[in-house]
């Protein structure tokens, strides 16, 4: 058996050992560096911008549209559809100029792309109601001076339209009191609902009172 001496290692000597092993995997990757980036460069590169086939059912008619897979379902329907009345605000969700109806439930559509909706039913403020067959809604709008500049009004329209069907649903909100009974269409609940959809003109109460008397409920 070897004494103790035999294995006897100075400070200079474990240091250089030390230093020895910390060098070793950065050689073997330095040696491995060319291989790893030829095979890099023989890889196909990503084909960004690449159209994808998407199929939505906007308004009730059928659309087939190929499009940039970060297309957001606002453009697709601003700049393909040529559906306007869906406006771009803010473009980062706060404003809810661009609200629409998707499979039955209000949504952001600057939020959101337009390939997550393959097959999707979506509604505009165009499906809603066209000039001389005016949704409840719109004609509502009008008749309390709902709007001012207009600009937010496709987005609050059609935002109030999926609130009543949310209310019709039972589904509660933030401020309904008990949530195993019946939502009650009120002012507080439709301030509370609506309350993502911004008015820079201050049209406010008359928007409440619009989409109150659709409800068939007093504000």
């Amino acid at each position: 058996m070897n004494s103790p001496d035999a294995f006897t290692l100075s400070r200079r000597g474990l240091l250089q050992t030390g230093a020895a092993s910390l060098a070793l995997p950065a050689q073997l990757a330095t040696a491995d560096a060319p291989a790893a980036a030829a095979s890099a460069a023989s890889a196909p590169a990503p084909r960004a911008g690449v159209p994808m086939p998407v199929n939505l059912k906007v308004n009730g008619k059928a659309q087939q549209l190929a499009l940039d897979p970060r297309t957001t379902l606002l453009d697709a329907l601003r700049e393909h559809l040529h559906l306007t009345g869906s406006k771009k605000g803010c473009d980062h969700g706060q404003c809810g100029a661009c609200t629409v109806i998707v499979d039955g439930r209000r949504l952001n559509a600057c939020l959101t792309l337009a390939v997550m909706h393959e097959a999707a039913e979506v509604t505009t403020i165009e499906g809603l109601g066209q000039p001389g067959q005016l949704h409840p809604l719109q004609a509502a709008f009008v008749k309390h001076d709902g709007y001012q500049c207009g600009y937010c009004t496709p987005g609050q329209i059609c935002s109030a339209a999926a609130v009543l069907e949310e209310v019709r649903q039972g589904i509660p909100s933030h401020v309904t009191g008990d949530l195993t009974a019946q939502p009650l269409l009120s002012a507080a609940e439709l301030r509370e609902r609506m309350s993502g959809n911004i008015c820079r003109c201050g049209a406010y109460s008359n928007i409440i009172d619009a989409v109150a008397e659709v409800g068939g409920v007093k504000a």
